[in-house]
C-alpha cells in the first residue's frame, strides 16, 4: 500500500513530465495575445499592464511554479487583482480564454491540470473580491442594502 507522500510524488511527476518552460512561455504569450484582442479583457489588460515583457516573465514564473514546482515566483496574485475594474464575468471570460489557449498549446494532460488550477484560482478570486450576493443572485463587492 502506498503512503500519501509517494502518491503525491507520482502525481507530480505525471503532471510535470511532458511540459517545459517553453510550453509555459507559449501559453502565457498566446493567452495575452488573445486576451488583448478580447472586447471584455483587452481594456482591463491594457489599462493595468505597463511593461508587457515584465508582465509576461512574471506570469511565466507563476505558471512555472504551479505546473513545474519551481520557486522563482514569490508573489501574491490576489492583491494585484483586487484593484482592477473587473466584475465576476471578467473571471469567467479569463477562464474561457485561458482554457482554450491551454488546450491549444499544452500537452493534453497538462492542459487539464492547468485548467483545474485556473478554475480554482478564478473561483477563489471571485469569492474574495465579490463576497456578497444581491437578491437576484448577482455577486457584488458591496454588501446589499436591506
Amino acid at each position: 500500500m502506498q503512503n500519501a507522500a509517494q502518491s503525491a510524488s507520482r502525481r507530480k511527476r505525471r503532471m510535470t513530465a511532458p511540459i517545459t518552460e517553453q510550453n509555459i512561455a507559449t501559453l502565457v504569450r498566446q493567452f495575452y495575445e488573445r486576451g488583448r484582442l478580447d472586447p471584455m479583457l483587452g481594456p482591463v489588460f491594457d489599462g493595468a499592464i505597463v511593461d508587457w515583457e515584465e508582465h509576461f516573465l512574471l506570469v511565466q514564473d507563476f505558471w512555472s511554479h504551479i505546473l513545474l514546482g519551481t520557486t522563482r515566483y514569490q508573489g501574491r496574485p490576489f492583491p494585484a487583482h483586487v484593484r482592477l475594474p473587473v466584475e465576476p464575468a471578467h473571471f469567467d471570460r479569463w477562464l474561457e480564454l485561458f482554457s482554450q489557449t491551454a488546450r491549444d498549446v499544452l500537452p493534453a494532460a497538462v492542459a487539464e491540470q492547468a485548467i483545474l488550477r485556473a478554475t480554482h484560482m478564478a473561483g477563489s478570486f471571485k469569492a474574495g473580491m465579490f463576497p456578497w450576493k444581491h437578491p437576484d443572485g448577482t455577486m457584488s463587492r458591496h454588501r446589499p442594502q436591506s
